[in-house]
């Protein structure tokens, strides 16, 4: 049976976001039974992935969700590759429900059956979270791109960026139990990357040509992918690819250099697992063979 997938992104920023889609719509074992979209000029994020969903062929809910973050001032107010919008056809148009309310209504519908994918600002998840105290734990399970965790990124700043988009969303997620949150940082992501000309050679089927279409605004400032949202994406359905440690992380919220920064603990009775190591020649083979 197909995994059931929730996805809530801010494609449109980082191209990331949109390799992750591309994939989530290939690949025959996902179910994507959603899309929300998160961050500044959501309306856009959501034409983004519709048209995607077009050249899929796939006929995907997607809803707009949250602009801005919950306390600090918006950090990623634009969805730079809009500009590639008028090559593919899109929606113009989305569901009138609030993103939450959407959520919260598919997953109470389809209890201990859904994955939320999150690889965002966690805006959206937080408010759900907030809003719905009963659904963290009708989740199958909510697996995460957000972080850096390892001893080596304390008093770093920046923090990684989807958790510096918004510091307090992010705490509240990390911080909610769920049946299980599985978290994929810098520590592993970075460890995925392929250059621009591999990229443009690799990107050649036609569901990903929208994807190397919206990429080239990516290349003009700068010269590789990092999987970043793929890596989580592709963990939903082989958790071979990454090894996990549990335990617990607090980010910090006061204002400051050290802002969206995480703090990690070990502790076999944590409420989250955390990926510390990869396998980045098994995610590769992962990712392509979909296409």
């Amino acid at each position: 049976m197909a995994e059931k997938v929730l996805l809530d992104t801010d494609i449109g920023s980082d191209i990331d976001d949109a390799v992750a889609l591309a994939w989530l719509l290939a690949n025959p074992e996902c179910d994507l039974v959603g899309i929300t979209t998160v961050s500044g000029q959501p309306e856009v994020r959501a034409r983004l992935a519709s048209a995607l969903c077009r050249v899929a062929g796939k006929d995907v809910p997607i809803v707009p969700g949250a602009d801005k973050p919950l306390q600090v001032e918006a950090r990623q107010p634009v969805a730079q590759q809009a500009s590639s919008l008028e090559r593919w056809p899109h929606d113009e148009t989305f569901m009138s429900e609030d993103a939450i309310g959407f959520m919260a209504d598919l997953i109470n519908r389809h209890p201990g059956e859904i994955t939320l994918l999150a690889v965002g600002p966690m805006t959206n998840v937080a408010r759900l979270f907030e809003h719905n105290p009963e659904v963290p734990k009708k989740l199958k399970q909510i697996v995460l791109m957000c972080g850096r965790f390892g001893p080596e990124q304390l008093g770093r700043s920046p923090s990684e960026w989807n958790v510096h988009c918004d510091p307090h969303a992010a705490e509240i997620v990390l911080n909610t139990e769920t049946n299980r949150t599985r978290v994929h940082g810098l520590d592993v992501t970075t460890q995925v990357q392929m250059d621009s000309d591999l990229v443009r050679r690799r990107f050649s089927v036609p569901l990903l040509e929208p994807v190397l279409d919206m990429a080239e605004e990516w290349f003009s400032r700068r010269p590789l992918i990092t999987f970043h949202d793929p890596l989580a994406a592709v963990a939903v359905f082989d958790e071979a690819i990454c090894g996990y440690e549990r335990g617990f992380s607090t980010v910090a919220t006061d204002s400051g250099a050290d802002q969206g920064l995480s703090q990690w603990q070990p502790d076999d009775s944590g409420v989250l697992e955390v990926a510390f190591q990869v396998d980045p020649d098994r995610f590769f083979e992962r990712y392509f063979e979909v296409f």
